[in-house]
């Protein structure tokens, strides 16, 4: 779907949660009524909430904070300051980065509004209705190798943990391999896409989705979520916590790209959901019962089953309560 001029003046319009005049709003963008009023379903089709009352002309159901660079780079080091991509309406962040023409440097990241592609593991659908989330993808490239990235997504959870914690977000866990949890449901998750070849540096696109305030209606999530709007009751200003995300994942992927796995695994294991807790492991059409144990130096899961111990590396593993 394009996200025209005319679309973007009438979203910036109702974004103070005020009513706002159709025909109004037509003869500030030189619209006819009808136009305005295609705009406004083309909105509602993003995941947007609008009301529409007779006399009064639009509103969203709730004032919308709208992600700006200015507002983001302020908040951060002037060397990341030019790193920063801000869109509006993509097929996803992730695919952002991987269809550019010339390969980014590190920490280079890509932020949009909405998604219409977005994705998760396994070939899931990361719903993506607009300026609800933060959808936001980071490239960093590994010179080490495939070998150098073990843990690589258990490290980005620990970022996003620290992140919130930075907005006074409290209690956010982390779920082997790639899911933050609150109060008990999920809240955002992490999927890294690795491009390049054995024995040669790897180009990795680290894709985070994090749900701030999402539309109660029309949402397709096969699985208990959460956002940070009915969790905490604090309002989130995405500006600021998309700078606390790029800020704490730069550092996190500076001191893992240089000393790995090891400075993080303690925190993790304070920071372990199932830890000590029976789950289900969904490997293909395989189930497998134990109880979590932590996790190796390498970052695999230690699952305790039948009195032994026995890790499980990532890829295409779910983990879920048994």
């Amino acid at each position: 779907m394009t996200f025209n001029f005319s679309r973007t003046l009438i979203l910036q319009r109702l974004a103070d949660g005020q009513f706002h005049s159709g025909e109004l709003l037509g003869q500030e963008l030189g619209l006819s009524r009808a136009a305005v009023s295609k705009h406004i379903k083309g909105l509602c089709d993003l995941g947007l909430d609008i009301f529409s009352v007779t006399g009064k002309g639009y509103r969203l159901a709730k004032p919308l904070t709208l992600l700006e660079h200015r507002k983001i780079a302020q908040l951060l080091p002037q060397v990341m300051q030019s790193q920063i991509n801000v869109q509006n309406v993509i097929d996803s962040t992730n695919q952002f980065i991987r269809d550019m023409k010339v390969t980014p440097s590190n920490g280079y990241v890509c932020l949009a509004e909405a998604q219409t592609a977005g994705r998760g593991r396994r070939g899931r659908t990361w719903v993506s209705p607009y300026g609800s989330s933060i959808y936001m993808s980071m490239f960093w490239s590994f010179a080490g190798g495939y070998q150098a990235i073990n843990g690589l997504s258990l490290v980005i959870g620990i970022a996003v943990v620290n992140a919130l914690q930075k907005l006074s977000v409290k209690g956010a866990m982390l779920k082997w391999p790639n899911d933050v949890y609150l109060q008990d449901k999920k809240l955002a998750g992490i999927l890294v896409e690795v491009e390049g070849q054995m024995g040669a540096a790897c180009d990795c696109i680290l894709g985070i989705g994090l749900n701030i305030d999402l539309p109660t209606k029309n949402l397709e999530i096969d699985q208990p979520w959460t956002d940070l709007a009915q969790a905490t009751g604090m309002t989130i200003d995405r500006n600021e916590l998309a700078a606390a995300l790029i800020d704490e994942l730069t550092k996190a992927l500076n001191t893992f790209e240089e000393h790995g796995l090891k400075p993080f695994i303690h925190t993790w294991a304070e920071l372990d959901y199932f830890y000590d807790k029976p789950v289900k492991l969904l490997i293909g059409n395989e189930s497998v019962f134990g109880t979590v144990k932590g996790i190796a130096d390498d970052g695999a899961l230690l699952l305790e089953k039948d009195g032994k111990l026995e890790t499980y590396h990532g890829g295409e593993i779910s983990v879920r309560p048994a």
